[in-house]
Parts: C-alpha cells; sequence; structure tokens
C-alpha cells in the first residue's frame, strides 16, 4: 500500500547564543542523511515559516553552490552527489522525514537541530528556537557590519532589490541595489548582492567588480571572496584563486569544503603539490557525503604527481564509484589504465632484478 503524501508546515524563530536577533536573514536548511537542502528563510525578527518542500523561491547560498563547470583538465564532470528521499520539490510523505533534521545556516555559526523524525502533518508545526552558537576562531562572517549604518532609503532600495533577486526579476533587481550602493558606497552586503544580479546577467566584469566593491566595504564579509574566487577558477587564473580561497579560509575555515576544493585544484595547477593535497584532503574531510566527489579525482591527481600511484589508483577507483557517468569519467579511466601499468612495471621490476 502506497503511503499517503501529506503536507507538513514548520514555523519557529533563529536566536544567538546570547540571546540578541541574528545580524542578517538566516537559511533554513532541512538536512536529510548528511544531504543539505535550503527551505526558508528568516525575516528581520529571526522569525521563519514554510511549507515543507516548496521552496522554489529560495536559493542556496554561496556555500553551496555548485562548482560544475568551473574547472578544466579532466574536473568537468557533472555533479553526481548523493541524494535524500524527500529532497525534490514535491509534497512528502512521513517516511520521508526519518533521518531528517531542521536547523539554521548563518557562517561562523553552529545550530541547534530539530528531528523531523517521526513527525507527522497535524502535529505542532511550531519547532520552537534554533539557537546558533558562534564558533571559534572565525573573523569573517556572511553579514557585515556596515549593515547597521546603512540609511533608511538605501536599506529600504537594498531589502526591495534582494526580493527582487529572490524572484528572478533581475533588471528590477540591478536598479535597486545600484540605488541603495550609490546611496551608501560602504554597503557591503548589498554591493555583494547586486554582484549576483550582475553575474546571473553574465555581466562577469561589473560582477567582479561589484564583489571587489564589496570587499572593500568590509573586509570580513567572506561571500564576495568565495564568489571572486569561483569566477578566477572559471577563467583558470590560478593565481587569484588561491588568493582569494585563501582569504576565505583564513577568516572562517568552517564556510565550505568547496572553498578548499578550489584551492586545491588552483594548488595543482600552480605545481605545489603539498598545499594541492592539503586542501583536497581538508575538502574530502568536510564533504563525508560525496556531495562533490570530484574531490576523490582531484584527489587522485594530486597523488599520482607525487607518485604515490597505489593511493591515486584508490582514490579514481573511488570516484568512478561514486559518479560512473560523469563527463570526465573516460578520461579518469584513462589515467587509472595509466597509473595501474604503472604499478605494474614496479612490481615487475625487483622480480627481474632477481631473476638475473
Amino acid at each position: 500500500m502506497q503511503e499517503m503524501q501529506r503536507v507538513f508546515f514548520f514555523s519557529g524563530k533563529v536566536m544567538l547564543d546570547d540571546g540578541t536577533q541574528p545580524p542578517d536573514t538566516v537559511t533554513i536548511e532541512r538536512v536529510c542523511n548528511g544531504v543539505a537542502r535550503p527551505e526558508a528563510y528568516t525575516d528581520s525578527k529571526g522569525r521563519f515559516s514554510f511549507q515543507l518542500g516548496q521552496n522554489n523561491q529560495v536559493m542556496a547560498d554561496a556555500s553551496t553552490s555548485s562548482t560544475d563547470g568551473l574547472m578544466g583538465g579532466g574536473f568537468g564532470g557533472t555533479r553526481t552527489g548523493a541524494t535524500s528521499p524527500g529532497m525534490g520539490g514535491r509534497q512528502i510523505t512521513e517516511r520521508d522525514l526519518m533521518g531528517c533534521d531542521l536547523r539554521a545556516n548563518l557562517a561562523g555559526f553552529r545550530s541547534d537541530v530539530v528531528s523531523l523524525s517521526g513527525r507527522r502533518s497535524m502535529d505542532n508545526p511550531d519547532v520552537g528556537t534554533l539557537v546558533l552558537h558562534r564558533l571559534a576562531k572565525v573573523d569573517g562572517y556572511t553579514f557585515s557590519a556596515t549593515t547597521a549604518f546603512a540609511p533608511k532609503d538605501a536599506r529600504k532600495a537594498y531589502e526591495k532589490g534582494k526580493e527582487l533577486n529572490k524572484k528572478q526579476k533581475l533588471d528590477a533587481a540591478e536598479k535597486e541595489l545600484v540605488k541603495a550602493t550609490t546611496e551608501y558606497p560602504k554597503y557591503a552586503v548589498a554591493w555583494y548582492e547586486l554582484g549576483t544580479v550582475y553575474q546571473q546577467q553574465s555581466k562577469i566584469d561589473d560582477a567582479r567588480k561589484a564583489y571587489e566593491e564589496a570587499t572593500k566595504a568590509d573586509a570580513k564579509l567572506i561571500t564576495p571572496y568565495a564568489q571572486l574566487a569561483r569566477l578566477a577558477a572559471a577563467q583558470q587564473k590560478w593565481d587569484q584563486t588561491a588568493e582569494y580561497s585563501n582569504r576565505v579560509i583564513k577568516l572562517n575555515p568552517f564556510f565550505s569544503p568547496e572553498v578548499y576544493f578550489l584551492n586545491g585544484v588552483a594548488q595543482l595547477n600552480l605545481n605545489k603539490l603539498d598545499a594541492a593535497e592539503e586542501n583536497a584532503r581538508e575538502a574530502a574531510k568536510m564533504d563525508p557525503n560525496h556531495k562533490n566527489p570530484r574531490v576523490t579525482a582531484l584527489l587522485g591527481v594530486i597523488l599520482a604527481q607525487k607518485q604515490d600511484f597505489k593511493g591515486a589508483a584508490e582514490q579514481m577507483r573511488s570516484y568512478l564509484k561514486l559518479a560512473p557517468n560523469a563527463q570526465d569519467a573516460d578520461k579518469v579511466r584513462e589515467q587509472l589504465a595509466q597509473i595501474e601499468k604503472q604499478m605494474a612495471l614496479r612490481e615487475d621490476a625487483p622480480n627481474a632484478t632477481q631473476k638475473q
């Protein structure tokens, strides 16, 4: 008998561990078996309310966005990471909620979680307060201290532009965000939002300038550095990719495994193999569910360059198991075959010497 689909509503609020409201909008995520899906945003007072699975207007933030298509040289495969039941934009069943939690996501903070296992559609939707705990050794955040000083008109234009951006009304969003940054040139988050609008319009030079203005306005705002690293990687500007991704890691080492992946690719292309391996392994450590399986392929290439053929072969086999139909799978198979030949030659060499 097929389980009946249900409609689940959830509401609650987010608060910092010192009892204050979050300094910026917080993303509410559903996490099922380690895979996160954004569901809603908080309002200006930290409150949220949404229907589960109906998040068409919610875009993943920079820390969870895909790196597909950024890399050349064998890293152009499709992202074939793990998925979980009930992660699509549809009504879901109570069974789909097994192994799922609800959490808040704000870079630089660790969130309390609420288990969704055993939830029924008729249960009280209020999940209470999700408390955000500030992480140690974090100097950078996804919110900016300059926001508090924004004049009323600039703030109004920014909020309007942000909403228009969510609704994909990009021309109108651009107009409002240009107004906000003109009224208040130190408006770091408005510059960042304007950069995302430009980037979606394929105005890459304008996007880069907007992100750079955001970093000038607030050097501790992480998100523009992450976007600058992605843009540099797309153009294979490896020095810049390493520079911007290193900046993110220094400001907030917990920000995203993608940043370590980008840094590893950049260091590999700069022939800094120890740094490349260190960053690739950190990316793998932060991504235990292999949402980006290309990390294993990257490690394989790095280890092959370092003449660790056994380790390289293990990583490449793992990648082909995780992403057998990736665009670069055939190339990885060729590389694996070459590495296995090298391993066989190494094994045969001592035997040949003994026979002599």
